[in-house]
């Protein structure tokens, strides 16, 4: 019998993913990592980008965040996300559009804009089409 832990993943909207499985993926704040059933605890921040469950050894489920925070104790894991959308829900027209946007404000040189705030918005929507790519690749969900 395979090993499993409850994954909880929400966002400030809703809950987004409540089940077992055997493996997370998640982009940590200092790099991926991969967290099993009976992992050690710990906490990290998480970068904007794709969270992969791994339910059993056929199927996954990708997700995109925009940040937030992870937390790991030995048989439950809680990603507590800024933003999640489950990665077949991306809008990848919209993603492209929030993309030229922002690269177009980071190039205004009149200092109006809030480069904080474009260098944000780039930085997702950069990580919501990586998300696409990498789904698309594996012929995922």
């Amino acid at each position: 019998m395979t090993m499993t832990v409850h994954v909880d993943i929400v966002s400030a909207e809703n809950e987004i993913f409540s089940g077992l499985a055997e493996m997370i993926f998640a982009p940590a704040e200092l790099g991926e990592v991969g967290i099993s059933p009976r992992h050690a605890p710990f906490l990290s921040k998480l970068n904007p980008g794709e969270v992969r469950v791994k339910v059993s050894e056929t199927e996954s489920y990708p997700f995109f965040i925009s940040g937030g925070i992870l937390e790991v104790q030995p048989h439950l894991v809680t990603i507590l996300a800024d933003t999640a959308i489950r990665a077949k829900d991306i809008d990848e027209s919209a993603a492209l559009e929030a993309k030229a946007k922002a690269e177009e404000a980071l190039q205004d040189k009149t200092g109006k804009i809030d480069f904080e705030a474009a260098h944000t918005q780039l930085t997702q929507a950069i990580m919501q089409l990586r998300t696409l790519d990498r789904v698309r690749k594996r012929g995922g969900h």
